[in-house]
């Protein structure tokens, strides 16, 4: 124990060899024996007679090595802990609970050590007395403050940590006992506050709570007592839970919220300390989200004929008089040298200001027009930004008829604002007009309104960053707006209009917004980003009498690229080159948008000159050069100019497929794995049958992928889908790699499980593992038809794609429109191959009710493909019963 303690006071010495010596120490001690190392920590972290500083090494070091943030690591550690013999693991477990309430520097460590224990044992239902010790110690009041403020911590973070299943039949004690630190007869504001920050953590836990009225009055009891407090703290994280609670028990609200919730958070709201008037105004943004959230819910019940499950009790509308003069006078105490990234009152109003003006819709406008139109002009410029913020808030709810009269009389006069002498002023008018554009596409295209709005988004481009950055936006928002409005008025087989509004000032547009990106300051607030998403945008949404200037700036974008790539020759330091780079992804990314402009007669005359730019930056990366996500953007380049070249781009095979297989083998770089495949699915469909040389080796490469347990989750479902675009490519002769690709899909179709609704990164795996596989079989069964050998082939995989379709069809509203559409497709596609004998297997309650779900959605493919298939399953039924 001697030597571990000295070595861990060397962990913080001003010696680098010192420190180098300790960590090399530690690292060996874990490796060589970890039972003995583990016990040794736990009891120097104990032991009151070591320094403070060394204890928290030593409960830090323990900490480390139970839990680990990167998920392979934490498994690791898992099984490490509980294959440590069972008496060293109670003997450390012990010198962990004992050094509660001994510690004297919080945050407690000791409580993260127990976190990081319980978070391996409790899911097997192991150590479970320990929610019962920290309860008790908690509850006794012979406890001392700091033994109860660390227990509390510890139960916070097993709450926030620990799987939610895993504590659930324990959440009555862990209440008890923060309800018990959280009563108004606690002395000590160190225990209240970590008993509230312990319920906010909790809150998840007590559904069942919440649902049992008598213990769903404490809960509240406690929570709005704790929201007086003297302590400002304890408000903040008692106003943080009601918050979450409004959010998480919405339908359990209507009592309080006449009580006690409304005049609890509007006088927070009227708060000068920013922390307690934020969650005053958060309380309320939560309930127009919930509240949004109900009202599409209410749509949806209504089309299928059935009740909602929970109703908006409309508290938005209810408060909109009371709490609107409040956020108004809070938009107003904004300052000019507010932090971009700092969440102050002023910015959440204007967030709270929009959503309830998509809760309550055209009720708002004759609250909030006295305010701007007072203030439009107000001499002292917090007022008028923070009416030109109002004005920009609400343009996403009112009804279109209202939107037009409200921004009919302003947008004049908004314009002007543009040359206002206030920069923060000028920022938000930007902001603003952007907002107008995407809500008034007829007003703001009228030509006596471009006439001053163009030039002065002109002049708004040469001013600070910040200013120039939302000029950027507005003008995306303008282009696609003229764009819109031209495609409405009529287009030809092309799809796209001949000319728009915008035809006349398109070169002067591309001109400046190529200045601004060249700008010495366009590195800040993100102008340069700025500058050619709005390129890209007027690139995208130009019509055909602006295809000169396509080709213009398709050139001057190749120039740039290769200046750029000369440059980096000579960059030395490595800030220097990772500029260089960055600006090489966005030339890649508008080159990718010029490309999808080119007509394919002339894409012939650069495509020489793209291919040489992007193979120089593959080069590169394929060299060792780190190159950040250079190579995927090269990659996505590649992928546009397959598309506009078709077949044509094979010349450049030979020379490309080097690169396109290192990027495939690149598992570790999973975005650049990813680019590569939908490469090779592009291929595919330019290509078609004659991409079959290449065949093996690319399959061979998929397969790789497949195989490898290191490679990362998003990477695999775009494998499997990408054999769906190989098989429709090579139709018939796909059969010499069906056996080896459809054991993968079907491996995949048994993964894919959802086993935790809310675990939403899994639920966005598993649909994305779905919708692959539902194309890898769609595009394997219609390869496969066109033969009796590759029919028989297909007919002993139909039970796995049946499988799947039931899983899509069962799993109800969690699959998306655009899986549930490829469903129907598939669905439609086996009873046009298969006829009758697959009748018995798709006519099932779940998969009618996927049929009749699609052919109800308001996606258009998803609706088509919905109908199609019910249609083809209905012919068939009569079959059946005509037999």
């Amino acid at each position: 124990m001697s030597e571990l303690v000295s070595f861990l006071q060397r962990t913080i010495s001003g010696s680098q060899s010192d420190q180098q010596a300790a960590l090399s120490f530690l690292q060996q001690a874990a490796q060589t024996n970890f039972p003995e190392f583990v016990k040794q920590l736990s009891i120097v972290l104990s032991s009151t007679d070591v320094e403070p500083f060394v204890r928290q090494q030593s409960g830090l070091q323990l900490k480390n090595l139970l839990y680990a943030k990167d998920a392979e690591t934490l498994q690791q550690n898992q099984k490490r802990w509980i294959d440590t013999p069972e008496d060293i693991r109670n003997t450390t477990k012990q010198n962990v609970l004992r050094t509660l309430g001994t510690e004297t520097v919080r945050p407690s460590i000791a409580a993260q050590c127990i976190n990081a224990i319980a978070g391996i044992e409790l899911p097997f239902q192991q150590w479970v007395e320990v929610i019962e010790i920290l309860m008790s110690n908690v509850t006794n009041d012979s406890s001392s403050e700091k033994l109860k403020d660390s227990s509390l911590e510890a139960l916070g973070y097993i709450c926030q940590d620990v799987n939610t299943s895993a504590v659930e039949s324990k959440s009555n004690q862990i209440l008890t006992a923060i309800v018990h630190g959280m009563r108004q007869q606690e002395s000590s504001a160190l225990v209240r506050l970590s008993a509230t920050e312990a319920m906010l953590n909790a809150l998840e836990l007590t559904k069942n709570n919440f649902a049992n009225t008598d213990e769903r009055n404490v809960i509240m009891r406690v929570v709005c007592e704790a929201t007086q407090a003297p302590d400002t703290r304890i408000r903040v994280a008692a106003l943080q839970c009601l918050v979450r609670i409004v959010s998480l028990y919405y339908n359990h609200m209507d009592m309080y919220m006449k009580e006690a919730l409304f005049a609890i958070t509007v006088d927070a709201m009227k708060s000068t300390d920013n922390n307690v008037c934020l969650q005053g105004i958060e309380f309320w943004s939560n309930v127009c989200e919930e509240e949004l959230v109900l009202a599409c819910q209410e749509i949806e019940a209504r089309e299928e004929g059935r009740t909602p499950n929970v109703v908006s009790r409309y508290y938005a509308k209810g408060a909109l008089q009371h709490i609107l003069p409040l956020l108004l006078n809070t938009l107003a105490r904004q300052e000019e040298d507010d932090d971009e990234d700092e969440w102050v009152p002023a910015k959440a109003s204007g967030v709270c200001i929009m959503l309830l003006a998509q809760c309550t819709q055209d009720e708002i406008v004759p609250l909030i027009l006295p305010f701007i139109q007072q203030h439009f002009e107000n001499p002292d410029w917090h007022f008028r930004e923070a009416a030109i913020m109002a004005f920009g808030s609400i343009l996403d709810g009112p009804s279109q008829e209202i939107l037009n009269q409200l921004v009919g009389g302003a947008i004049m006069p908004l314009i002007r604002t543009l040359a206002d002498p206030h920069m923060v002023v000028r920022d938000t008018s930007a902001w603003a007009i952007g907002r107008v554009c995407d809500s008034c596409e007829s007003l703001v295209t009228r030509e006596e309104v471009l006439r001053d709005l163009v030039p002065a988004l002109f002049k708004a481009l040469e001013q600070e960053p910040r200013v120039a950055f939302n000029a950027c936006w507005a003008l995306s928002s303008l282009v696609k707006a003229a764009y819109q409005i031209s495609k409405d008025q009529g287009t030809d087989e092309t799809g796209e209009p001949e000319t728009y509004v915008l035809s006349p000032v398109f070169e002067e547009m591309v001109k400046r917004l190529i200045i601004t990106t060249d700008r010495p300051d366009a590195g800040e607030n993100n102008l340069r980003i700025s500058g050619y998403e709005a390129l890209m945008e007027l690139i995208k949404n130009s019509p055909k009498d602006c295809y000169l200037h396509i080709q213009r700036t398709t050139v001057d974008v190749l120039q740039r690229l290769q200046r750029v790539l000369g440059i980096e020759d000579g960059a030395i330091s490595t800030s220097d080159r990772s500029q260089l780079r960055d600006l090489q992804s966005l030339l890649c990314a508008t080159l990718q948008s010029v490309l999808r402009k080119i007509k394919k007669e002339d894409a012939g005359q650069i495509s020489d000159s793209v291919m040489s730019a992007l193979l120089h930056i593959m080069q590169r990366c394929s060299s060792g050069h780190d190159a950040g996500g250079v190579m995927e953007d090269a990659l996505m380049a590649v992928s546009t100019l397959i598309e506009v070249m078709g077949v044509n781009f094979a010349k450049y095979m030979e020379q490309f497929k080097p690169f396109l297989f290192h990027a495939l083998r690149s598992h570790e770089e999973h975005q650049i794995c990813q680019a590569a495949i939908g490469v090779i699915s592009d291929l595919c469909h330019a290509f078609e049958d004659k991409i079959a040389p290449l065949m093996d080796d690319m399959v061979a490469l998929l397969l790789q992928i497949l195989q490898d347990a290191n490679v990362k989750h998003a990477v695999k479902p775009h494998a499997l889908g990408c054999f769906g675009d190989i098989a429709i490519a090579l139709g018939p002769n796909y059969n010499r790699y069906l056996n080896y690709t459809v054991e993968y899909l079907m491996n995949a179709v048994n993964a894919a499980q959802i086993t935790n609704p809310d675990d939403l990164e899994q639920v966005e795996y598993v649909e994305s593992l779905r919708d692959n596989c539902i194309s890898g079989f769609t595009g394997i069964v219609q390869a496969m038809r066109s033969s009796q050998e590759g029919l028989q082939q297909l007919i002993p995989v139909v039970p796995q794609m049946v499988k799947l379709i039931a899983m899509v069809a069962e799993s109800g509203s969690l699959s998306s429109d655009d899986l549930q559409g490829t469903t129907c497709g598939l669905i439609g596609d086996l009873i046009d191959v298969l006829g009758k004998d697959i009748f018995p297997l798709l006519d099932t309650p779940a998969i009618n009710a996927l049929l009749q779900r699609c052919r109800r959605s308001k996606i258009q493919k998803a609706k088509a493909l919905g109908v199609w298939a019910s249609r083809e399953l209905s012919h068939l039924k009569r079959q059946a019963n005509a037999v």
